[in-house]
């Protein structure tokens, strides 16, 4: 699988019980593809750089209070492994500033990092994934047919897809923000990857990771169509996404990929030893309780509610193991700091919150 309890985890887009279902129900070709992948990926975390330690936000709050900060741009570095199973890629393809050079992925990997930075930047005036200037890294064409996408700590690494089942793991932008965001809530709450800790650092991603796309597109909430994933999957595939915010559980149902297992609701929350303890499953509770919030809000969802998240996140009270009822409370809390104790936005985070039986 593609996890690991180290503060720097590596998180993959594509959760392993897609994988364990290709396995058992795909051609023969996709079960080696989806067999060598769920072996691949455990290799990648125990042999990637190690790196000094994190830098935490505080600690970059504070050096960027002294002055010891970059201008505010993404410092993007775009590297091709040429199909080989290495990253960082050997060859250096575009840099900050360079045109686009025709690859489809170098270009789409390269945009994707910088409207990530966009959001946090002009929406909550964070400076790259530590905020205090990080440049953001990149390596595509890793591997052959490589069905994944990945944070491992220091940069992000594309798989081209097999194809079959899934395209290029560029196509999709809430992808890139989503796993952008796992570097931010590394160096903030360290919000544990196992269990609802777990699922709650899977739903912050996949919250941000809507919202990167939606403020490059300037959609409204009730415009989002709040997928992630969204054209990852190909045309053979029955379904629309990896997972859908709105609806959790109706992504997809396919009989190789087999059916969305997300719940929406407290009630069907999953108990499982599988996935870290279902952190990419159950994390379809909070996905939706930011949803709800969000369409009660109404407006741009990175501003009043995705301030209120961010906030939140960065909030003392959000630790380790905060599960959701948790991280409910200072969601609540935030929202009556920054709006007043009877304001809609309180009113809309208790009510989305009780919406999905959190609170």
């Amino acid at each position: 699988m593609c996890t690991s309890t180290h503060r720097h985890s590596l998180h993959c887009i594509l959760p392993p019980y897609i994988l364990s279902q290709i396995a058992e129900n795909g051609s023969p070709e996709m079960r080696a593809m989806a067999v060598r992948s769920l072996l691949v990926d455990p290799t990648i975390r125990l042999v990637r750089a190690s790196t000094a330690g994190p830098v935490t936000g505080a600690i970059a709050r504070r050096r960027a209070a002294a002055g010891n900060i970059l201008a505010p741009s993404p410092l993007r570095t775009i590297r091709d492994a040429g199909g080989e199973p290495e990253a960082p890629g050997a060859t250096v393809v575009r840099r900050e500033d360079d045109g686009p050079t025709g690859d489809i992925a170098v270009d789409e990997a390269y945009d994707g990092l910088g409207a990530t930075f966009a959001l946090f930047w002009e929406a909550y005036q964070r400076n790259s994934i530590d905020d205090a200037g990080l440049p953001l890294d990149a390596t595509v064409h890793y591997d052959q047919d490589y069905d994944n996408a990945f944070w491992d700590g220091t940069q992000m690494v594309f798989g081209d897809g097999d194809g079959e089942l899934f395209n290029r793991f560029t196509i999709s932008l809430d992808v890139i923000g989503h796993e952008l965001t796992h570097g931010v809530t590394e160096r903030e709450a360290g919000l544990a990857y196992f269990n609802q800790s777990g699922a709650l650092n899977e739903s912050i991603s996949d919250v941000f990771g809507s919202l990167v796309k939606q403020h490059l597109l300037g959609q409204t909430a009730d415009q989002a169509d709040w997928l992630i994933g969204a054209g990852l999957l190909t045309a053979k595939v029955n379904g629309v996404a990896l997972r859908s915010m709105m609806a959790p559980g109706t992504a997809y149902d396919d009989p190789v990929l087999g059916r969305d297992p997300q719940p929406g609701h407290m009630d069907d929350f999953v108990r499982t030893n599988q996935d870290n303890g279902g952190v990419h499953i159950n994390s379809g509770i909070p996905n939706r309780a930011f949803y709800l919030a969000a369409i009660a809000l109404g407006g741009n969802a990175w501003d009043r509610a995705g301030q209120i998240w961010y906030n939140a996140l960065l909030d003392p009270n959000t630790r380790a193991n905060t599960d959701f009822a948790g991280f409910a409370r200072v969601t609540i809390d935030v929202a009556m700091r920054l709006h007043g104790s009877g304001s809609a936005e309180v009113t809309a985070v208790t009510e989305a919150w009780s919406a999905v039986g959190v609170i």
